[in-house]
Parts: C-alpha cells; structure tokens; sequence
C-alpha cells in the first residue's frame, strides 16, 4: 500500500517541476549581468534598477492594478447579485438556462470575447482605452465570481432565511446579516480569482487597448517581440513576487474565515 502511495506523490511532483521551471529560470536569469539567457557571469541587480526607474513601466503598472481592483470589486457587486437571482428563480427551467448562459461566458475562447467586444464598442463609439479594458474586464469576470459565490448560496439552509423573516428582519437585513455572512468566503474568492484573471488577461486587453493605454500583458508581449531581454525577466519576477502575495492573502484570509466559523460552532 505504502508503494502505492509513492507514485501519486512522484506524479504530483514533476508536474509542479514542469511548471515552475520556466518561471525559476526567468527568475535566475533576471540577475545575469551578461545581458542573456544563457552563460550566467554575475549576479547583479542591474536590471532590476532599470524596470524600478523606468516610469513608463510604472505608469503601465498603475494602469493594470487599478483595472484590476475596480474590475474585480464591481465584477463582484454584480456576481454576487446575479448568483441571488439565479438561486431564487422559481422555476427550474429558467435557472437553469440562466446558469448555461453564465456558463456559455466562461468556456468561450478569449479570441472571440475579444473580437466581440471590438466590434461592439467601435458600433457604439466608446474610444478604446481605459474604459474599454474595464468595461471588458468586468464582463469576463461576472461569470467567474457568479459560479463561486452559487455553490455558497446552495449549502445555506433555507430556514436560517425563514427564521429571520419570522424574527421580523425586513429583507435588507436578511440579505445584510444572514446571506452575505454565510457568503462571505465564495465573495473572497470570486473577487480574488476576478482580480487574477483581470491581471493575467492579454487576449481581450489586445483587442480593446488603445493607443495611449496598455496593460502589463500587453506590455511584455510587446516587449517580447523585440527579443526576451533580462528586463522582461526581472519584470516578471517582480509580478511573480507579487502573485504570490495575493495567494499568500487569500490563504490567511480563509484561514481567518475557517477559525471564525469553528468558533462560532464551539460558541454555540
């Protein structure tokens, strides 16, 4: 049994080898002073300095975090109250072609999301720029956040709603003390994964992007066609570094969930 055991593990292993090995090797050579990917000479932080001092950079970098954030919270609102609707459709059948249409969203190739919305906003004459990358961002997201925040909203029981109608809770109440409580990790969640995708989305962003306007996808794309230099390696390493703290974030924020709700449970 215990040999049985080991491959699984081996398995798991070199996956996680396999995918991490490109990013460790950007990494490595990030602080390569010969200027390449291959022979490293010296560690230096040469490069570093170069992305830390270059302001466009930084522009670019503020551009991508804020359409993050405000895709991310506003894809949340209204994820949050469309998972609501979903789950208190009356009938079976519209719930359900409700769930497929959010479905549809999700499995849909970026290309094509993309190319929609370019045609979209040049038919309705909104500029293509920072408004067409959020407007974009928050519409990929919805469906993200709608599908974590559902299974929540199943495994509440309906008396906890029942009870607090015959409490006298108007519905304000019920939905701001009982529900959102009760949701609370599925809306951590649903707003984190809309932040990641957000930050990692290029397929949609190249579509919509004006000039004037770009993101840090699009930017190291654009970077990348002139040659992968070490600069793109110590960018992405910064990104990288900062990835790690959002999971870092989201781990200690269930966590906190999880010890809450055990105390709770102890409590009572």
């Amino acid at each position: 049994m215990k040999k049985n055991n080991i491959f699984p593990k081996i398995y798991l292993a070199l996956v996680f080898v396999i995918l991490y090995i490109p990013i460790f090797y950007l990494i490595f050579y990030s602080f390569n002073s010969a200027g390449t990917m291959y022979g490293f000479e010296e560690f230096t932080f040469e490069w570093y300095e170069e992305v830390l001092q270059d302001t466009r950079i930084w522009i670019i970098v503020l551009n991508t975090l804020i359409i993050a954030l405000l895709s991310a919270a506003i894809s949340t609102i209204l994820g949050v109250i469309g998972a609501l609707a979903i789950m208190y459709v009356k009938r079976r059948r519209t719930q359900n072609t409700l769930l497929s249409l959010n479905n549809v969203l999700i499995v849909s190739p970026d290309v094509i999301i993309g190319a929609s919305f370019l045609i979209l906003f040049t038919m309705i004459g909104i500029q293509l720029g920072f408004v067409s990358v959020l407007l974009s961002h928050i519409a990929f997201s919805v469906p993200i956040v709608v599908l974590l925040v559902l299974p929540k909203l199943q495994e509440m029981s309906p008396t906890l709603v029942d009870a607090a109608r015959d409490l006298g809770a108007s519905w304000w109440q019920v939905l701001s003390k009982v529900i959102l409580p009760f949701i609370s990790p599925g809306i951590f969640a649903g707003f984190f994964m809309a932040l990641t995708y957000s930050l990692d989305d290029f397929a949609v962003t190249f579509f919509v992007t004006g000039n004037g306007f770009s993101t840090l996808s699009v930017e190291i794309y654009s970077m990348a066609r002139r040659g992968i230099s070490p600069t793109i390696s110590a960018l992405t390493t910064i990104l990288f570094l900062f990835t790690i703290l959002l999971v870092l974030g989201y781990y200690f924020i269930n966590q906190r969930n999880a010890s809450r709700s055990s105390g709770m449970g102890v409590r009572r």
